[in-house]
């Protein structure tokens, strides 16, 4: 393995971030080339967290634009301060000459202030597959050529190019000239060994052998018909839960106290209760 890509995958490591080579490679890419980074998986993966990783591996300030239906440039890009551009304009001191449409009158949304921050920011476009394809035409630019337009102002270029990771968790499928612009990495629930990794990673203290029982649980719902499967974050505070309770090994009283830290929904509560607690996490 490049020695890049093994320094990088330490790093990640030292932040409690664990990647596999595949992802570890894409990121390294996405840093040296300055391409923007796509993310697509299920929810829960680890997507968002590694933006957050990644600015703290590189020592960089976090830019984050939360997308949402409706979204557009006035959130995303840029607006003009209008209270102020009013006050401006019917104060007798103000030239005649002077723009209201200038500096001082603009605030700076996500994605612009991703062009102008320093040092050079990580900017995570979150979700954006909730985002509509208006806004995807509205990133085409950004994507591409790392500049935005004002049409009062003109065009605004990034000094530096930001590390751009955009995710998905697939609610509708994304455009060909987005997914163009980016490189790809498809980010799935980890692998047993590996999610009791990470688990252990964030709590040291935990007995094994109850993180194993939580892992297991988690596996097995993720792959029944339960309506939000639990995520990493949802197994994470999970085993927390049973820990602080002083719990060694799982039984079917405590799991049934602490279901609301692991399923999200009455409709899953019932399902896996009706089914018995202990089913999931014993061989």
């Amino acid at each position: 393995m490049n020695d890049g890509i093994s320094q990088l995958q330490s790093n990640l490591a030292a932040v409690r971030y664990v990647a596999d080579d595949s992802l570890v490679t894409a990121l390294h890419l996405a840093v040296r080339l300055g391409r923007p980074l796509l993310l697509e998986g299920p929810a829960g993966v680890g997507k968002t967290a590694l933006a957050k990783a990644m600015s703290d591996v590189l020592g960089r300030p976090l830019v984050r634009l939360q997308c949402y239906e409706g979204l557009d440039a006035t959130h995303a890009l840029y607006d003009w301060n209008y209270p102020k551009q009013l006050l401006a304009v019917q104060d007798p001191r103000t030239s005649a000459s002077e723009s209201v449409y200038s500096e001082e009158f603009l605030l700076q949304r996500p994605l612009l202030l991703a062009l102008r921050a320093e040092p050079t920011p990580v900017l995570l476009i979150d979700e954006v597959d909730r985002a509509d394809e208006a806004f995807e035409a509205l990133l085409l630019e950004f994507l591409s050529e790392f500049q935005v337009t004002i049409p009062e102002l003109g065009t605004v270029r990034a000094t530096g190019r930001p590390l751009v990771i955009l995710t998905s968790n697939r609610t509708r499928d994304l455009s060909d000239a987005l997914r163009r612009r980016c490189l790809y990495q498809w980010l799935d629930y980890p692998a047993y060994d590996q999610e009791v990794a990470i688990l252990q990673m964030y709590l040291p203290d935990v007995a094994l052998r109850l993180l194993r029982q939580v892992v297991r649980a988690v596996r097995r719902l993720r792959s029944a018909s339960v309506l939000k499967p639990p995520g990493l974050a949802e197994s994470i505070d999970w085993a927390n839960a049973l820990a602080e309770l002083g719990t060694e090994s799982l039984d079917e009283e405590t799991a049934a106290l602490t279901l609301g830290c692991l399923l999200k929904t009455q409709e899953d509560v019932t399902w896996v209760t009706e089914r018995g607690l202990a089913t999931l996490w014993n061989v």
